[in-house]
Formats: structure tokens, sequence, C-alpha cells
């Protein structure tokens, strides 16, 4: 069951440096066009993409719009996967936040942040952590191998990398999120396995789903144990089955 995390293409806002929050009317600009058309061919190794979910903000619209018609999927928007609710912070340029003593909460002990008039960040990692392994649980299939997107925002995104790499919350500013970038979680029955973090590259490597246990032999462990000493970089099936013709 993987999940690809993609953040939105770069924004207007990302560009003006304003915290866009769930400001309406935040677009791509002209990078995070060109950013969205390219997801096609980033994801062209994954013959099969289950879904295609995203925030109902207008910047995670416009940044899946052409994969899915690529594609020919029908998006799913969930509200869990919505930007942070910044409160009275939206809308602001980030450096007049610099001076905030909020500031300083969110990057030294995040999980006690609660933006004025928002929520706290430890309510955004609940929602969204929640949405991820409720819906993989969906898309992913009943044998592992369903691979599909959920378009999301920064804070958001680090706050579900954080929850499957087993960080606290507090811990999370350690973690980079990018415009448009990939970053490749898969869940199976035992934890999360992270295999991307913030790749902005042309094609990520997506994960095989392990072999079944009846095709791991008993001095191996179970099918879906980690690699003592590291994976054996053997080479894997083209994520969702053999690629299109």
């Amino acid at each position: 069951m993987t999940v690809i995390l993609l953040r939105h293409g770069r924004s207007t806002a990302n560009t003006s440096g304003v915290l866009a929050g769930r400001s309406t009317g935040v677009d791509l600009d002209d990078t995070g066009r060109t950013q969205a058309q390219s997801l096609i061919d980033r994801l062209s190794d994954v013959a099969t993409l289950a879904a295609v979910v995203r925030s109902p903000l207008q910047r995670c619209e416009q940044t899946v719009a052409p994969l899915v018609a690529d594609r020919g999927l029908t998006e799913i928007v969930d509200d869990r996967l919505i930007e942070v609710d910044y409160g009275q912070w939206t809308g602001r340029p980030i450096k007049d936040l610099l001076g905030e003593d909020m500031w300083k909460t969110v990057q030294q002990q995040p999980s006690a942040a609660i933006f004025p008039d928002g929520e706290g960040l430890a309510h955004v990692q609940s929602r969204a952590v929640a949405a991820i392994r409720e819906l993989d649980a969906v898309y992913g299939g009943s044998d592992g191998s369903g691979v599909w997107v959920a378009c999301s925002h920064g804070d958001v995104i680090k706050s579900i990398l954080a929850d499957a790499m087993g960080m606290h919350l507090d811990s999370f500013q350690r973690i980079v999120v990018e415009p448009a970038s990939i970053s490749i979680i898969r869940y199976s029955p035992s934890r999360p396995y992270v295999h991307t973090v913030n790749s902005t590259g042309v094609k990520p490597s997506f994960p095989a789903p392990p072999p079944p246990a009846a095709d791991v032999s008993a001095d191996q462990g179970s099918s879906d144990d980690a690699v003592i000493g590291g994976s054996t970089g053997a080479p894997a099936a083209p994520a969702g089955g053999h690629p299109p013709h």
C-alpha cells in the first residue's frame, strides 16, 4: 500500500513570501504550472494509479489537473488534507511573523503551537495521519500493490512523514518538503516504510510490494521484515504493474 505524498506546485504566495494558509484565489505561478505538467512524466513509471486525492484548495487542484486528465481519473477531495488553519497569521508576510512569540514555539516545540484563532499543529497531524491511513486502506488494495497520490501542503505532509518515521512532532521541522516534491510511504501490517522524502527530481523510484508470505522461506523471517544491514537493492517491478504500451 503505497502513497505518493505530493506537495502542490510553487504558488504566487510562495514567491511573494506570504503565508497563504487557507486563503482563496492562490494560484500556481508559471513555475508551479510547469511543475504540475511535469508530473505526467515523473509518475509515468506507475502503470496504474488507484486514486488521486487532494486538498480542497485551488493550488492543489491546479497541481493534479494535468495528471488527472492524462490518466482519465476522477479526483477525490478530502477536507482532512487541507492546509493548516493559521488563523490571524493567514495572509501575513513571513518576515513580519519572525518577531511573534509563537514563531519560536513553532520552531522549537511545534506540538504546543496553536495559531491565534486557528488550529494547533498537533491537531493537523492527527487529522492528516488519520486521513492517509484510512485512504490507504481503501486504495492500497487487499494485496498491498495499490499506489495512489495525496496532494497536500508542506506542514501537513511533514506531519505525516514524522508519524511514519516514528518521530515526535517536535522534530518535524527537520523534514524539508519543497513545492512539487514527492515523498513516498509504503504502509505495511507491521510498520510504515519511508522510501522517499522531498524528491524534486524527474522520476523517483517506487517500492515493489513485499512478496507473499508463502514465497518467503522460514529462515528469512516475515515477508515484511526489514533487511538487516540495509536493502539489497534488488531490481523492483514497476509500481502498479507493467507500464502501459
